[in-house]
């Protein structure tokens, strides 16, 4: 039934109840046209100050109102075009979190922990380290692809996927694939996407632990975010149903409080206490994302990612404003010569294909649909929510991604360089560093010759933010501790500038971790629809059976736990054999969450429209097939794992030990793993070949039967009610005001009273 509330669309499901949906007119009035005008206009202005006035001196302010500007727009039109004419969404339907709802891994979660919770678990390293290494290509490859990236490719794959994974009562990608593109396409899909997710958890995990190692300042304060999530938990749950401002006030007191006192705790008798080994810390780790990924989604996963997003979205807040008030100029190029070269200190690899690959997360991910996926859209209210979860969070991160790029090209470039280039390069000390950094041939934004640097600045730097010495810190994530430290020294000047160099590095432990617990539990969906498939395990598929989860969880953990303990062990082993895989396993998998996406589109007759997330695919395809080619066949052993691989056997065979291997058994390890990693290349690569090729199939049997039937499941009447955004509407108010004139809650968590 529908009723109408002025000039709004008020929808019911049950004649005697309140309404359950409510459908407002898109309507921008003259005042919101001059406003969004105004925005556009400044966000012309700041690209044109980027991209083409440039000159000597660049302003980082440009890079915030650009991206800013940008996303606004975006967000406004794009993605409401999205939602309009292709994925229409309908609250009068059940989405999985209402129609399972069992308390474990199905709940209707309020919209803004559920934001919380997406944000924190698809925001992981990459938008932090990717655009931190890029930087070595120049500010403007990397900003471009990142900004832009996101709004036509990323918070396009994050959204639709999140929407079609709803739609089918909150399948995993892989199984959707199965369910869309037949036997072959679905198969391939589900052995790529399970192999590549273990490899992208265990990598995730090998970057907390060396950020987290002996550092009881980071130990103790992360460690306090699981009680305090706890605590949130219960507290919303049982304590005060609904008092999501009240506990979000709490939550942000006892971080803080929990950050500061970790200060004291490694300064303190405590600190021996809190000071783990990587073998203690992979462990730990391990247990904690068995225990994330099989406890209720209320009592721990969610509060924790709800809070630690406060710390995420507050820190780049904070550093946004910092470049605000400091406004530092940029000390790179716009385009530097190693965006044109094979050689960069950095990474190997042109631009063209690797810069697209180096940064994945902020722009696109293939992790991000695994979320989408996972464990939203069995929390997700209402389908219109979908919106501002999906599409909205990963603006958001591609804001993080701009500022760790302004971070990074906004401090010295010889200081950036002696961080980022190997050991094996600069020597190790800050004399041959200069001397290193020195023979780059380094030229300012307007294109003059740096002058040679004095390797007294190396030195002061590092005693500058209280480290012993900041030579090849490679791996990105000191680079943007120093860029942060750089930035944020105008809160608090000089003095407090090792403060916040530790407290990046912390953080960064932190940004990453909430994708470990999530990804554990997202990779135990994944399996139970893998298994589910095979006659006779039909019952994994069953979101209530408890002991599948828990088999499921424990397969996964230890899948993922092992290589990383092996490679804690071992800097030759265990995840190191496959870290290397991690960037363009990560794309690949976006081009399979986007062929089943692009796919679902033309089988529901939406040709018109497949454009949307057929042009990223046509793109993260061209990129990452190309990247996949040159590391199998490139001659070049910085690029290719084979030519790596010959020229280590070379070596052994002539009894000659190169870097990294240290001895024989080290030069053996090394041919191991260039062969492992040059075979999974042609693996991953083939298995996306043959899911495209049945998408392909199916596509051409869509367009001449003018549609197909898909695998969304049939509607289930909605019986409770939740606005769509962060802040209720007028005519959202009054609905929920009506359902408290009925006596009646809209939720069944009481999260909106």
């Amino acid at each position: 039934m529908r009723t109408e509330l002025h000039s709004v669309d008020v929808q019911r499901t049950d004649p005697d109840r309140p309404p359950v949906a409510v459908v407002e007119p898109d309507v921008i009035t003259g005042r919101q046209k001059a406003i969004f005008a105004g925005i556009g206009l400044i966000g012309a202005i700041a690209w044109a100050m980027i991209a083409i006035v440039r000159g000597e001196s660049v302003n980082a302010v440009w890079f915030v109102l650009a991206a800013l500007c940008t996303y606004v727009i975006a967000f406004r039109f794009y993605a409401r075009l999205i939602e309009y004419k292709v994925l229409k969404p309908r609250d009068t339907r059940m989405t999985p979190a209402e129609e399972f709802a069992n308390g474990k891994d199905f709940m209707p979660t309020d919209r803004r922990i559920l934001y919380g919770h997406h944000f924190a678990a698809v925001a992981g390293a990459g938008p932090l380290v990717g655009p931190v290494l890029a930087a070595q290509m120049g500010y403007l490859p990397g900003t471009m692809w990142i900004i832009i990236g996101v709004v036509f490719a990323g918070a396009v794959q994050d959204y639709m996927v999140l929407h079609m994974s709803i739609r089918r009562r909150g399948r995993s990608l892989g199984q959707m694939a199965r369910d869309e593109l037949g036997l072959v396409g679905g198969t391939a899909a589900i052995i790529g996407v399970l192999t590549i997710m273990l490899i992208l958890i265990a990598v995730l995990g090998i970057v907390v632990i060396g950020a987290l190692a002996e550092s009881p300042w980071g130990v103790f304060s992360i460690a306090m975010t699981i009680p305090i999530a706890l605590f949130m938990g219960v507290y919303l749950r049982f304590l005060r149903p609904g008092a999501v401002n009240e506990v979000s006030l709490i939550g942000v007191v006892l971080l803080l409080i929990a950050i500061i006192a970790g200060r004291w705790v490694a300064e303190s008798s405590w600190a021996d206490t809190f000071t783990l080994t990587p073998v203690q810390l992979a462990w730990a780790l391990i247990l904690y994302g068995f225990a994330a990924s099989v406890l209720p989604v209320w009592l721990l996963l969610a509060p924790r990612d709800y809070l630690s997003t406060f710390m995420k979205v507050g820190t780049i807040a904070l550093l946004a404003l910092g470049i605000l008030v400091a406004r530092p100029v940029v000390q790179m190029p716009a385009v530097t010569s190693f965006a044109h070269s094979d050689k960069g200190p950095s990474f190997a690899g042109a631009l063209f294909p690797f810069l697209f690959i180096t940064i994945a997360c902020g722009a696109l991910s293939g992790f991000h649909a695994l979320i989408s996926s996972g464990t939203t859209p069995k929390l997700i209210e209402k389908e219109s929510q979908a919106r501002m979860i999906g599409y909205g969070s990963m603006l958001t991160e591609s804001f993080v991604a701009v500022m760790a790029m302004v971070a990074a090209v906004s401090i010295d470039q010889h200081i950036y360089f002696a961080m980022n280039a190997p050991k094996a390069l600069t020597g190790g000390t800050p004399e041959t560093a200069a001397a290193y950094v020195d023979s780059l041939a380094l030229v300012s934004p307007g294109g003059a010759a740096l002058p040679p640097i004095d390797p007294a600045l190396l030195q002061s730097a590092a005693e500058g933010v209280g480290e012993a010495s900041i030579v090849s810190r490679t791996g990105g994530a000191p680079t943007l501790a120093f860029g942060m430290s750089e930035v944020m020294k105008s809160f608090g000047g000089d003095s407090l500038r090792s403060f916040w160099y530790h407290f990046a590095v912390m953080f960064e432990a932190l940004f990453i971790l909430t994708t470990v617990d999530a990804g554990t539990r997202v990779a135990r969906f994944m399996f139970s629809d893998a298994i589910g498939n095979i006659p006779g395990m039909a019952k994994f598929k069953d979101p209530s059976w408890r002991v599948g989860a828990w088999v499921c969880s424990l397969i996964v953990v230890a899948g993922w736990g092992s290589i990383l303990v092996m490679g804690v062990k071992d800097p030759l082993g265990g995840i190191y054999t496959l870290f290397p895989l991690f960037g363009i396993a990560n794309q690949l998998l976006a081009a399979i969450a986007l062929t089943v996406v692009t796919t679902i589109v033309i089988k529901q007759g939406l040709l018109k429209w497949a454009w949307i997330p057929g042009l990223p695919l046509v793109w993260d395809l061209i990129v990452t097939l190309f990247a996949s080619w040159q590391k199998i066949f490139s001659d070049n052993p910085a690029i290719g794992y084979f030519a790596n691989h010959d020229k280590f056997v070379a070596a052994r065979d002539a009894g000659q030990v190169i870097a990294p291997a240290k001895s024989m058994a080290d030069m053996d390890k090394v041919v191991f793993n260039t062969t492992v990693q040059g075979s999974l290349s042609i693996i991953y690569a083939s298995l996306v070949v043959i899911v495209v090729l049945a998408a392909a199939v199916m596509c051409a049997k869509a367009i001449r039967a003018g549609g197909l039937p898909t695998s969304e499941a049939p509607d289930v009447p909605s019986q409770i009610f939740a606005p769509r955004s962060f802040v209720a509407t007028d005519a959202e108010k009054q609905v929920l005001a009506e359902w408290r004139e009925a006596g009646l809650d809209p939720s069944p968590q009481g999260v909106h009273r």
